[in-house]
């Protein structure tokens, strides 16, 4: 079978071509189809024989937070007809690197032990986006194993001044 980001490619490059004067709104129900589309009990139902395209449809569709557009509804039927629904995921990553790409910004996901108030990510952004050069789009995702600090994940480029990876350090410096 060949690899979901080579399915995905195609799919994600016509949506972003059709899209040109909406991009946030697509990528908004892009998202949401791509998180739907994750839950395991969603693709066996779809894999079933037993199940129709326009049952899988308005499943996804009756889940979907928002009203859909037509190009939402077109682009999903066919996704669904083409048997792709396992490649969501990876579509809605790839259409959001093209966004990024031509507003010259990247995704970036900030671990932090702790819940950051907006006036200190305001902040953080401000510093982050000096750091690595370029726009960020930033989201906060809580993992207490850091203890305290943060880690950030911007692409293949990780900043990480958590407690956690100095103790690793010093393990590593103590027990070498």
């Amino acid at each position: 079978m060949a690899e979901l980001a080579t399915i995905a490619r195609p799919y994600a490059e016509a949506v972003f071509k059709s899209a040109k004067a909406d991009l946030d709104g697509t990528a908004t129900w892009l998202d949401q189809f791509a998180a739907i589309a994750s839950n395991a009990q969603l693709l066996q139902f779809a894999d079933s024989p037993k199940v129709t395209d326009d049952q899988v449809f308005d499943v996804i569709s009756g889940v979907a937070k928002t009203a859909l557009a037509q190009n939402a509804k077109n682009f999903l039927r066919i996704v669904i007809e083409n048997g792709r629904l396992d490649a969501l995921p990876e579509i809605a990553a790839q259409f959001r690197a093209l966004k990024n790409a031509q507003g010259g910004s990247s995704d970036a996901v900030v671990y932090s032990a702790f819940p950051i108030d907006d006036k200190a990510l305001a902040e953080l952004s401000g510093a982050l986006e000096k750091r690595f050069g370029r726009k960020l789009n930033i989201t906060v995702e809580l993992d207490a194993s850091l203890i305290g600090g943060i880690r950030v994940v911007v692409g293949d480029e990780v900043l990480d001044t958590s407690v956690k990876a100095r103790l690793d350090q010093m393990k590593i410096a103590l027990t070498a």
